[in-house]
């Protein structure tokens, strides 16, 4: 670190200059940063669902024409669409059954299920 009025080089963890006895600025870092400095971003943790995947799924399979899973996670407009369409004509629901055992399905919120 540089310290600002003589212009010494001081090690980090330095809170005072060596050359002139200033105090060095201080690096600071947010209270959110959970993770060390070199980690790659996905170790940050990342929220989810309170809405389980395993109960999406289940519902899903045995009664997921009728649209309940989909008022499982909280979408209620398209939980009603698909209880009047039938599953949007059983397409909607085999879509649904693909995107939850894959783990790309969302709740209201756009938040991944828990497993």
């Amino acid at each position: 670190m540089i310290c600002t009025q003589c212009g010494r080089e001081n090690p980090m963890d330095a809170a005072f200059c060596a050359g002139c006895g200033a105090p060095l600025p201080q690096p600071s870092t947010p209270p959110y940063y959970y993770a060390q400095p070199n980690m790659p971003p996905y170790y940050y943790p990342q929220p989810c669902s309170p809405s389980s995947r395993w109960i999406a799924f289940i519902l899903c399979f045995f009664v997921g024409v009728l649209g309940i899973h989909r008022f499982y996670v909280g979408k209620i407009g398209t939980g009603l669409l698909y209880l009047f369409t039938g599953g949007l004509f059983g397409i909607g629901w085999l879509v649904d059954i693909i995107m939850i055992a894959c783990g790309s399905f969302t709740d209201m919120a756009g938040l991944q299920l828990k497993i």
